[in-house]
């Protein structure tokens, strides 16, 4: 009797274990081969999940972001306004070992972006989900007090996504300590605080 394959969970464990030898080895390590073999498979096995090694790449960040989304909303359920924010952004800088090693696996998998073939949702796989719980957090924060009435919320919500994107990009090029990427969130916030 043929095995049945769940090939969703196939696809996700090549893309953890893309996941793997990029954290282990280096981004520029990352190749079909030791994909495979960090899964203990032939290299063409890859090849019934995924139509080309960039669709890998791209199922590789999407994982990132599903990753970071369950992080968040973990680390967010019971907590409100600032303290909601704050946990949230914990979860998308690079603050420790393994928010370092996605910057890497993100960082490199945009600079692969303008060689991947062109779709229309090239970026998708690591578009900033997150941005509900950032309003829903700065909302709270206006309604509590913490930040002032007149705090322009989709202005900051922009601006922490292009903080979180530019921390990422700085922790890859020159590695900073915990604080220095949670200072930033805190000059960002600096002017609205009630």
């Amino acid at each position: 009797m043929p095995r049945i394959v769940d090939h969703d969970e196939r696809r996700r464990q090549i893309a953890e274990a893309l996941l793997a030898v990029a954290a282990r080895d280096g981004h520029e390590s990352v190749s079909s081969r030791a994909v495979a073999t960090e899964l203990g498979v032939a290299t063409g096995s890859l090849w019934h999940y995924f139509d080309g090694f960039d669709e890998v790449m791209r199922a590789a960040a999407a994982e990132v972001t599903r990753r970071t989304e369950a992080r968040i909303a973990e680390a967010t359920a019971d907590r409100r306004g600032l303290d909601r924010l704050h946990a949230l952004m914990r979860e998308v800088l690079p603050v420790d070992e393994r928010t370092r090693t996605e910057a890497h696996v993100v960082v490199g998998f945009w600079g692969r972006l303008a060689a991947l073939a062109p779709t229309p949702d090239a970026g998708s796989p690591t578009l900033a989900t997150w941005q509900d719980t950032t309003r829903l957090a700065l909302r709270e924060a206006i309604e509590d007090g913490e930040l002032r009435t007149d705090t322009p919320t989709e202005a900051i919500v922009t601006l922490l996504r292009s903080i979180t994107y530019g921390q990422q990009i700085v922790e890859v090029t020159e590695p900073q300590t915990p604080a220095a990427h949670l200072a930033v969130l805190e000059v960002a916030l600096a002017p609205w605080r009630a």
